[in-house]
């Protein structure tokens, strides 16, 4: 068995900083966390283990701090944890930061904005919460339900396929040729970077085990963008989910993972993978 990691994989800067600052400040004080700081299941029971609190609302928030999660949150939802008298610790990755400006920028300029994700998103509700009128898509079916505008500005949830959101632009102008359709590019280059070197990893491989959150989109992502190239794709969130019967004597192993994946997950995966190998055995945990 030989096994292989992708080029680009596991945890962003903006994931890293977040966590960082989200520890920093336990360590002084009291915090809650709106939300989940990112979607992975480890990364946040080892921030409760640090007596790190998270709600989903600001009502409900009993320390003097709360932090803003790294998906990034509406002027609307911060300003009303203010006027409780909280303190808001901004933990916006960055790149979010700059897909909030490039929305604004639209919307000034007179498009009707057009977001590419996840309407439930956390990053697409922050993106929208602010604004009186927008459409979320995710499909050419989402398109194809719009109703004709003059101007188009069309953007993306930070997270999807670059592949996605470019075929999503192109079937847009397609559907309405009459309107003005300006594309603000918002996908983040730690996303651009994982899928690429996905699609090249699932290419040389038998097996792909994609490391990540249950319900973090761009490790859902990857396990989409992987199938399309490797017959057998799996979803784990550690070393547990590994089953024997997805491994033979063989194969070549491909590892990649979500951009909120931690490097010791990464490492455990590999290293159960790695003793199977050694030993020519089941792969049990």
């Amino acid at each position: 068995m030989k096994i292989l990691r992708a080029e680009h994989l596991g945890m962003c800067f903006g994931v890293r900083d977040a966590i960082a600052l989200a520890l920093d400040t336990a360590q002084r004080e009291p915090l809650t966390i709106l939300g989940d700081l990112v979607h992975n299941e480890t990364v946040l029971a080892d921030l409760r283990s640090q007596g790190i609190a998270f709600q989903n609302e600001a009502a409900a928030v009993a320390t003097p701090t709360v932090m803003i999660t790294a998906h990034g949150a509406s002027e609307r939802r911060q300003q009303s944890a203010r006027a409780r008298g909280l303190r808001v610790l901004e933990a916006t990755c960055p790149l979010v930061h700059v897909a909030h400006r490039a929305l604004l920028k639209l919307v000034s300029e007179q498009f009707h904005p057009v977001i590419i994700g996840k309407r439930d998103h956390v990053e697409v509700r922050g993106l929208t919460e602010d604004l009186s009128a927008f459409d979320v898509v995710l499909c050419e079916a989402d398109i194809a339900q719009l109703s004709e505008r003059a101007r188009f500005g069309i953007m993306a949830q930070t997270t999807q396929p670059i592949d996605k959101v470019q075929h999503l632009v192109q079937f847009l102008r397609k559907t309405f040729p009459k309107s003005e359709v300006r594309f603000a590019d918002t996908v983040c280059q730690p996303t651009k970077q994982r899928q690429n070197a996905a699609v090249e990893l699932a290419r040389k491989c038998d097996v792909v085990i994609v490391i990540g959150g249950a319900h973090s989109n761009n490790t859902q992502e990857l396990v989409k963008t992987c199938s399309q190239f490797c017959p057998r794709v799996h979803h784990v969130q550690s070393a547990a989910d590994l089953q024997s019967e997805w491994f033979r004597d063989e194969d070549t192993v491909g590892i990649t993972a979500g951009t909120s994946t931690p490097d010791k997950l990464i490492n455990e995966v590999e290293q159960h993978i790695q003793t199977r190998k050694e030993r020519h055995e089941p792969c049990l945990v």
